[in-house]
């Protein structure tokens, strides 16, 4: 691989991740098409670039919200713990996104090796960008709702981490579904956006905690490489956070639903055509 395939890689990681139609699928369908040999510790950084990108578009709510978090940690011995849970909004969020962050968690460790597999099929991917499409469609039909961080609920943050945890399938998009599982959860557009966003974090964190083994060797070898996929994630992923706030707010998510069945449908044709696609 060279650095303009880095690059073209890294964009691809940085505008996939948020955008929402699928950063794993594109990263198996995208070096397919390039006839490029990726690996796991090159996506590995790609997916650090598009975790600094999430943490320096949302620095300051992230400063509240770790703040108001440690805070609420005093607050169990104190007593006020339920009152700012129900007041402070960076409280509940903090608390929120823990709670939404415990099924993908807990699907990831015990079916990680089942879920791996699904990566090396790409017929299987052409199905679950079909999957993320109806996702997509099914949420726009969804009666728009108004809920704030206040009226947002436990339960739904656990609704909206199982559809992140079932995002772990390369096809059906994190951010995609766990949008729709806030706009199913009556939240409003924008919020749920934004909750889905701050939500990545631990996913993409753990996620690459999990899977960062062999980072070490591939910096050694391919410096110059490992730095043109990084930036260009960080870069594209900063991007494209930006872009889907504002075309949640003031349009529709069906254009992404139209493209995850159009690309979807090509792949399992072609994988049907050619033989050679299924791995």
């Amino acid at each position: 691989m060279d650095i303009i395939q880095a690059i073209i890689l890294g964009a691809v990681q940085g505008l996939t991740e948020f955008l929402p139609i699928s950063s794993s699928a594109h990263l198996v369908l995208i070096p397919a098409i390039m006839h490029v040999k990726s690996s796991v510790p090159f996506d590995v950084i790609l997916h650090v670039g598009s975790l600094l990108a999430v943490i320096v578009f949302f620095w300051r709510d992230l400063v509240k919200i770790i703040k108001s978090f440690f805070l609420s940690l005093a607050d169990l011995f104190r007593g006020s713990f339920m009152k700012n849970l129900k007041e402070d909004p960076f409280t509940r969020l903090a608390w929120l996104i823990i709670i939404g962050s415990i099924p993908a968690g807990i699907l990831g460790f015990l079916f990680k090796t089942q879920f791996e597999s699904i990566f090396e099929n790409i017929p299987a991917v052409g199905f679950f960008l079909i999957i993320n499409g109806l996702l997509l469609w099914g949420a726009e039909r969804t009666k728009r709702g108004d809920k704030a961080v206040k009226d947002v609920t436990f339960k739904n943050s656990l609704l909206i981490g199982l559809f992140q945890a079932i995002a772990i399938a390369p096809g059906i998009s994190r951010s995609g579904a766990t949008i729709s599982a806030g706009l199913f959860s009556g939240l409003n557009r924008e919020l749920a956006a934004r909750y889905s966003f701050l939500l990545s974090i631990p996913a993409i964190l753990g996620s690459t905690l999990v899977t960062a083994k062999g980072i070490t060797g591939l910096v050694d070898t391919q410096t110059g490489v490992i730095i043109a996929g990084f930036i260009a994630a960080a870069i594209f992923g900063y991007l494209a956070i930006g872009l889907l706030l504002r075309i949640i707010k003031g349009s529709t998510l069906m254009i992404f639903a139209y493209y995850s069945w159009i690309v979807g449908t090509i792949t399992l044709i072609l994988s049907y055509i050619y033989g050679i696609l299924i791995i």
